[in-house]
Formats: structure tokens, C-alpha cells, sequence
């Protein structure tokens, strides 16, 4: 399968959120995540320079790397990410990486930037092409729930989708009826019981397989 058929984990629709970045002076960070896909206003402007749809950072006077880091919507393993340039020509990171991790319950982002924390390489540094459709394959079978993306040296990147199969905390859920409310997710940092945005209920006792629990949402992510 295609990674890009699998769920966007990180998507605002879901409860994706970009909790902090270290520079966002020409564009915010709260636009790499975003459902709907980027788009260009040749006239509009802002007291910074030229509006773009996405996060943008200042130009680097000094090696290095710009980031942020990322809450899922839904923990789960990555299969893939998309990192879209769209629209970022001459302003564009020269590289990429993404480094992951797991935590329980909600962490603060003080908890997130502490250096004891330990992020997993899943994506190395790589090259990045302008006005493109960065397409990345990640090879892990960890689940994660929080996301560090790392742009060489800096620039702008339109969006970042991160594609996978959720894997929930299943202790969490039995301790809430065994119901998940995808509609909520967007609203709260934790599934809890209630309809879906079509009015159904996801309700998976434990009888159900993580194979069924992962086929059932991505059936609903495809009818969204």
C-alpha cells in the first residue's frame, strides 16, 4: 500500500498540533499542519515580506537548523511523510529531518525541549526540492506520539502530512467505555466517548484487533 493512503497522524483534523517552534518570523508554525492544502496570493503581503501559507523561519546567520515539535492527533507508527514545499522557491530549506518520540498522557512543551528527552531518529537529514511534494518513506515500527522536524539551515515549507497507522493507548480507551470520538480528538488532547463527525460512535471493545481498530479508522479518514 501507498503510504499516502494511510492516515495523516498529524493532521489538525485530528487533533495534530504544532506546540512549539525555536523561529517563526516570516510565517506561523500552526500552518504546517493544516488540512486544507497551501495556497499562493501574489498581492497579499504582511510588515515582514510576502505572506506565504506555512511556517517560515528568519535567514540563518550561523550554522545550524530551525525546528519544531509536533503533536500527533493520533499516536501511531509512521509509514511516510509528505514534506510540501509548495510555493517556497527561492526560500526553502536545503534539508530536512524528523527525530520522534513517546510520551504518556500530555506533556508540557518545557517536558518536550528538555534535553533528557529521547528522540529517535526516523528520517535522516535529507535533500529538499522547492515547489515540490517531498515524498519520504520511514522505515520504523515504533509508536510514537510527538514529532521534532528539523529545516536546514532555515526557510519555509507549506506542510508536513505524516502518514501511518494509529495505534491508540489502549489503556486509555478501555478506561473510557472502549469508545473513540475522532470529532472530539480536534477539540481535546485525548479521544474520549462520542459520535464521529458523521453522528456515528468508533466503539472498539477489546475484542477488536489493532488490524481491525487501524482498518476502521482509516475507512472513516478516507469518508471524512
Amino acid at each position: 500500500m501507498d503510504f499516502t493512503e494511510l492516515v495523516d497522524l498529524a493532521s489538525d483534523k485530528l487533533g495534530g498540533a504544532v506546540l512549539v517552534a525555536n523561529d517563526e518570523f516570516f510565517a506561523p508554525k500552526e500552518n504546517l499542519l493544516k488540512a486544507a492544502a497551501p495556497v499562493f496570493l501574489e498581492e497579499e503581503y504582511t510588515d515582514r515580506g510576502k505572506w506565504m501559507d506555512g511556517w517560515e523561519s528568519r535567514r540563518r546567520r550561523t550554522p545550524g537548523y530551525d525546528w519544531c515539535i509536533i503533536r500527533l492527533g493520533l499516536p501511531g507508527i509512521v509509514r511516510g511523510v509528505i514534506v510540501d514545499t509548495s510555493y517556497f522557491r527561492g526560500n526553502y530549506p536545503e534539508h530536512c529531518s524528523l527525530e520522534a518520540c513517546a510520551f504518556e498522557g500530555q506533556p508540557a512543551v518545557e517536558d518536550l525541549t528538555n534535553e533528557s528527552v529521547t528522540w529517535v531518529d526516523i528520517l535522516p537529514q535529507l535533500p529538499l526540492a522547492g515547489d515540490t511534494h517531498n515524498q519520504f518513506p520511514i522505515q520504523s515500527d515504533e509508536r510514537f506520539t510527538h514529532l521534532r522536524f528539523k529545516i536546514y539551515p532555515d526557510g519555509g515549507v507549506a506542510r508536513l502530512r505524516v502518514y501511518g497507522e494509529v495505534l491508540p493507548d489502549w489503556n486509555a480507551i478501555k478506561g473510557m467505555g472502549g469508545r473513540i470520538d475522532l470529532a472530539a480528538h480536534h477539540q481535546t488532547r485525548r479521544a474520549r466517548p462520542g459520535p464521529t463527525p458523521g453522528g456515528r460512535y468508533f466503539s472498539f471493545q477489546r475484542k477488536f484487533s489493532r488490524e481491525l481498530f487501524a482498518r476502521r479508522v482509516q475507512r472513516h479518514w478516507r469518508a471524512a
